[in-house]
């Protein structure tokens, strides 16, 4: 009799351990392309992704390099006041869109230009993307502010200025 029991024991304890396992797979798989690692362009110039990573780009947008090509094709740059990257993007722009403007890109660098499948755009003079935010302050770039090694592009409203 203590057998039984004790064997059901395991049996009921192996059948769950298997199905944690199981769910904890399914859910790692739904979400493998829900998870999109944030980067600054000083992150992407110093250690490049592979063009199958896709992942999220931000900083402002370089002041004179919005190029609108034919149809819905935008070409521009992202700054983070130390390294740009050239971005692409086929479709239509947020209304709030802009030079001197922070956005946050989504999408894969190929040949070292970043091809955005999705575009979003600060909504008000004041917000700054979180992640943009902090890359700027962890890189020491304030409103303004640049290392000795960087090149500022311009006058770049940034949270808590006035501009």
């Amino acid at each position: 009799m203590k057998s039984l029991k004790k064997r059901r024991r395991i049996q009921i304890i192996v059948v769950a351990a298997l199905a944690l396992s199981l769910s904890t797979g399914l859910i790692g798989y739904a979400m493998r392309d829900g998870i999109n690692f944030f980067r600054s362009p000083s992150q992407v110039a110093a250690e490049p992704p592979t063009e199958a990573e896709v992942f999220r780009l931000g900083g402002m947008v370089e002041e004179g390099s919005l190029r609108r090509g034919q149809g819905e094709e935008i070409a521009f740059r992202v700054t983070d006041f130390c390294h740009s990257v050239d971005v692409t993007y086929a479709g239509i722009l947020p209304d709030l869109f802009g030079e001197n403007e922070g956005t946050v890109a989504t999408g894969r660098l190929v040949n070292g230009v970043f091809v955005a499948s999705e575009i979003l755009a600060k909504h008000d003079e004041t917000y700054m993307p979180r992640e943009v935010s902090d890359s700027l302050d962890a890189s020491g770039n304030a409103a303004g502010d640049t290392p000795d090694d960087c090149v500022y592009h311009g006058g770049y409203a940034t949270s808590g200025s006035d501009t």
